[in-house]
This record gives structure tokens, C-alpha cells and sequence, in this order.
């Protein structure tokens, strides 16, 4: 596979040739105005000076070209399979929003594929191919690579198992590490081969290739099992449980393996001040590195150096047997389902999807809710920093309670929209002595997530939503 991308030396541009695995990838550049030739292809690049990255000046221009220098192993991650575009237009700080349909506007050698969404809709997804997909992508802002774990020609059966290591706030990287060692051995001793990589914000991804014998929900539910097995080996530093509130150290979130879920893959770009990427390793590396090692600018040598740590991914397909063997092991107990994320469909055997703090408190005849937990709702907004800043607010008003606040005790919420996401705060308030716990206030800000879509609701009838 060849891809060639010019920039004429005088703006400083230069991919020399590089041999990598013993192929040699010879990149000459040639500009003409905003239009840059790959792989035989021309693709428009607008604005190739805007700023996505500020507090690293990094530009639209730099990041076609880190797509362009690691774009096999980007390939190997995010290629031959459908993907939602995040766009991020205004660079990290700006407004950005997940796109499910490809632009109607699209040059015609941008190969789609239709999927068929739990919601019921369907939606054309782009599938990229080679490099010219690559930066196509990246001029219309999409930092981040987010595939499906499916091929676009079998989209009913995945050929991937994510296992996403999500650490709570407060939790170190070594203690990350550390569940990732057991994620390792449980996973060895079901016979299964996982492919580590960094996630390029604070949490830890392994992907295990598998036969494209399962369905979504089977895979799910091997990623569950193997989720209470990893808390079950380490039940101090590893927590499989849904609800944040009852969460600890580090959450296995298997719920990344529904169906129209999607993570960010190896090499992708992630929004981050540095420009840090999510990083295929070995898992002697994982141990070593750190999240800050891997960015924008320093991947293209590594890339360079020893090629891509998951070029042999798919040369070891693996089964879910032993996985599914467990789950069926764990409902004979009594363990069954978990909860399913909120937009979903109430699934068959599944427990009540209700916080716990929520749930009835026995056998009351009030029937009044006793909540578990003592949360408060802070805020909502739209974006991340306006809740945050609410959130110092209330600390403002109640320092003798804020000061007995966790970093685990601070929930902060990205609810996902249709298009976009908007956040939420809570505090849970169970470390802070109940004479000096505040009550419940009116949300500060109170953004109202669905004011638009009523108003509009009207308009969108008559027309396609933009999101499925």
C-alpha cells in the first residue's frame, strides 16, 4: 500500500523515505493551493492553517499530515469499517458533534455503508479505505478515528472485543496499569490474545480479534463476564459496575461493545492540549509508558521506528467461547444481565435501570424513594467547562462541605445527545458530615438538553434527522 502526500519543501513540509517492516513508503509532496494529490487522488484541504490545537499551535495541515505518516496502522485500526465522524470544526475548545450520516457533499470515491441503528433508524456511514479517506476526514475537522467493531461486509457480527479501562477520577495511572496486568492474565486464561494500546486521555484500551461468529449482544455479554471476572481477581482496584455511584479504581466498561457503540481507535487523535493520540503498545511498553508519551508529533518517528504494534492483529482470530461458558456460569448463580446504556431499548433478562440511589427503599407501603447514596445534582450544560464552573461555584457557597469531597465523589456526566453531548455534575455527598451536607438546589447553570429538539420537532418531521 502506497500513499503520497506533496508540500513543497519551501513551507518546511518534508516526509522523507522511510522504511518500515521492510516496506518502503516514499512520500513526495506537491501542493496546489488547497488541494493536496494522495495516492493518485486530490483532495481539498480549507483553511490548512487553522488552529485546532492552540496551547501546541498544532494545525489542520499538521494533522493531515500525522494521518498521512501513520496512516497503515491507522488503517489497521479504522479501515474497512463504518465510522461516526467527530467533528471538531472550531478545534478543541470549539463546539464539536458526532455525525453517524456522511455528508451528502462528498467526493465520489468516499465509500459508505448503511447501518441499521437500535433506534430504528439507518444512517450511511463512512468507511475508509486508504490515506485520501484519511485526510478527507481530517479537513472536516474529524480528529478522532471512531469505527464499529464490524466490517463493512458483515455488519451483523463483530470481529473485535473492546475492553475499555475507564479509571474514576482521583485514580493514578500505575493503579490503571495494575488492572490492565490482570486484564492480561484473565484473558490468557480464557485463550483469548489482547492488543493493548494507550486511549490517549487517562484509560487503557485491549482489543481482542475475534471470529465473526458472534452477535453484538453475545459479545456484550462475553465482555460483562469478563468484566466481573477482572473485579473478582481485583475487587480493590476493578469495578464492572454501571452506575458511578457504585463504582471504584477502575470501571471495565463492556457496554462498549453494544451494538452502535464506538471508541477511539489506535492512532486516532484525541482532544487534548498536547495532542496526545491513542498508542498501540506491547504490553511489556504498557508497563513502562505513559500517557503523555504518545502525541501528534512524536508518533510519525516511533511509527517510523517500529512500525505498528498491531500489525498482526488479525493474524490471531480468537473464540468467545470460554467467555460465554462463564456468562451462562454466572446467570445459572443469579448473575445475570447489567444495566444496558440509557438510550437502548429495555433488553430481555435485564435488571431495573434505575440508580441506585433512585430505587424503592423496601417494603415501604409510602412507596417512597430511599436513595442509597446522598446525591445532589450541581448543574447542567452545554459545554464541559460551564458545569465545572458551577460547580466551583457551589464549592464557593458550601466550603465546609466541599471540603470533605473525594475526587470520586465529583460525577461528572458527558450525556450523549443525538449530535452532540452535553455534561452533568452531581456530588455525592456520603464523606461529608451529615450536619453539614446542603440540601438539593436549582441547578447552576440549568441548561435544558431538549429545549431545541421540541421547538424544532415540527421541522425535523419533515426531514431526516441529522443523527440516528
Amino acid at each position: 500500500m502506497r500513499h503520497s502526500l506533496s508540500i513543497p519543501s519551501d513551507r518546511g513540509f518534508c516526509l522523507g523515505a522511510e522504511s518500515i517492516e521492510g516496506t518502503t513508503y516514499a512520500r513526495r509532496v506537491a501542493s496546489k493551493g488547497e488541494r493536496v494529490e494522495v495516492a493518485g487522488r486530490e483532495v481539498a484541504i480549507s483553511n490548512p492553517s487553522k488552529v485546532y490545537f492552540p496551547e501546541s499551535g498544532i494545525t489542520k495541515l499538521e494533522l493531515v499530515r500525522y494521518y498521512l505518516a501513520v496512516a497503515e496502522g491507522a488503517l489497521g485500526g479504522a479501515g474497512g469499517r463504518p465510522n461516526v465522524l467527530v467533528r471538531y470544526a472550531d478545534g478543541i475548545h470549539g463546539d464539536f458533534f458526532y455525525q453517524k450520516r456522511a455528508p451528502a457533499s462528498r467526493p465520489t470515491w468516499i465509500e459508505v455503508v448503511a447501518l441499521h441503528f437500535p433506534s430504528g433508524r439507518v444512517a450511511e456511514e463512512v468507511v475508509p479505505r486508504d490515506a485520501a479517506a484519511l485526510v478527507w476526514m481530517a479537513n472536516l475537522g474529524c480528529l478522532e478515528l471512531h469505527p464499529h467493531p464490524v466490517r463493512a461486509e458483515d455488519l451483523d457480527h463483530p470481529d473485535e472485543l473492546r475492553i475499555d479501562l475507564d479509571p474514576m477520577p482521583g485514580i493514578e495511572w500505575s493503579q490503571i496499569r495494575d488492572v490492565a496486568r490482570v486484564v492480561q492474565e484473565s484473558l490468557a486464561d480464557f485463550g483469548l490474545v489482547g492488543w493493548p494500546k494507550t486511549s490517549g486521555s487517562r484509560g487503557i484500551h485491549v482489543n481482542v480479534r475475534i471470529h465473526r461468529r458472534w452477535s453484538f449482544t453475545e459479545v456484550r455479554r462475553a465482555a460483562l463476564a469478563l468484566a466481573r471476572e477482572v473485579e473478582r481477581r481485583a475487587p480493590g482496584l476493578a469495578s464492572s459496575k454501571w452506575w458511578k455511584e457504585e463504582r471504584h479504581g477502575v470501571f471495565l466498561d463492556y457496554n462498549q461493545n453494544a451494538k452502535d457503540r464506538t471508541v477511539a481507535s489506535a492512532y486516532s487523535v484525541r482532544p487534548k492540549p498536547d495532542a496526545r493520540v491513542s498508542a498501540p503498545v506491547t504490553w511489556d511498553e504498557l508497563f513502562e509508558c505513559a500517557p503523555e508519551d504518545f502525541t501528534l508529533r512524536t508518533m510519525p518517528a516511533r511509527f517510523a521506528a517500529v512500525g505498528d504494534r498491531h500489525a498482526g492483529i488479525d493474524q490471531s482470530p480468537c473464540s468467545l467461547e470460554a467467555l460465554l461458558e462463564l456468562s451462562a456460569r454466572h446467570e445459572a448463580a443469579g448473575l445475570g444481565d447489567a444495566p444496558w446504556p440509557p438510550h437502548y431499548a429495555k433488553q430481555a433478562g435485564e435488571p431495573p435501570r434505575v440508580q441506585p440511589s433512585r430505587r424503592k427503599g423496601g417494603p415501604k407501603p409510602s412507596g417512597r424513594r430511599v436513595p442509597t447514596k446522598p446525591l445532589i445534582e450541581i448543574g447542567r450544560a452545554a459545554k464541559r467547562e460551564e458545569a465545572l464552573a458551577g460547580l466551583e461555584r457551589w464549592k464557593t457557597r458550601h466550603p465546609r462541605a466541599a471540603i470533605h469531597l473525594q475526587p470520586a465523589d465529583i460525577l461528572v456526566d458527558a450525556m450523549r445527545g443525538r449530535s452532540s453531548t452535553w455534561t452533568r455534575v452531581r456530588v455525592n455527598l456520603e464523606h461529608v458530615p451529615e450536619n453539614l451536607r446542603p440540601g438539593q438546589e436549582p441547578p447552576d447553570p440549568d441548561y435544558d438538553p431538549y429545549a431545541r429538539s421540541t421547538r424544532d420537532a415540527p421541522r425535523k418531521s419533515r426531514r431526516a434527522p441529522r443523527g440516528a
